[in-house]
């Protein structure tokens, strides 16, 4: 039994010896690409900095161009567009307009039309319309006022105390 065990210990510190190895040489493996690279962008690098800085150059002179002729461009187009938003609601605004009267006005023949027909049929007894008991107009109060000091209700005055009933010891008291 006890050899079985040491076999089986054996085994896991074999496996475990294993990885840590396999750790160790990854890490070396990656320090020596990582040394590569460096030396390597150590030699490539004043000549991709070089051709970048050219490359910017040329971008910005490109740029600045593009800003001066472009600055009067947008000046008109955005000009452009904000007149065409003002003369589209004018036109939206006088079309809505007339709409309304249109419609105020077909409201008022529809109005009429229905007094008539409510007229003669309650003349002819088709219909009987109940008298409608008319409510008065509800007021409304004003907002209120924010006053600087709030008033207090006056104070009624104090009333007058009696004087107190004369009793059976009330008056021994006296005569004594």
């Amino acid at each position: 039994m006890s050899n079985k065990k040491s076999n089986v210990s054996d085994k896991a510190s074999e496996i475990a010896k294993n990885i840590w190895l396999a750790g160790v040489g990854a890490y070396g493996k990656a320090a020596d690409e990582a040394h590569e690279r460096i030396e390597k962008a150590g030699i490539e690098t004043p000549k991709l900095f070089l051709d970048l800085v050219k490359a910017g150059t040329a971008l910005e002179e490109g740029a600045r161009e593009g800003l001066k002729s472009g600055r009067l461009a947008s000046k008109s187009s955005v000009e452009e567009r904000i007149n065409k938003v003002r003369e589209n609601f004018n036109f939206q605004r006088s079309g809505r307009d007339d709409e309304i009267a249109e419609l105020r006005d077909k409201v008022d023949l529809i109005s009429k039309k229905l007094d008539l027909l409510a007229t003669a049929l309650t003349e002819s007894g088709a219909i009987s319309v109940p008298k409608r008991a008319t409510k008065a107009p509800v007021k409304r109060k004003a907002p209120a006022k924010k006053a600087a000091k709030a008033k207090a209700a006056p104070r009624k005055p104090a009333a007058k105390k009696k004087p107190a009933a004369k009793t059976k010891s009330s008056v021994r008291k006296t005569k004594a």
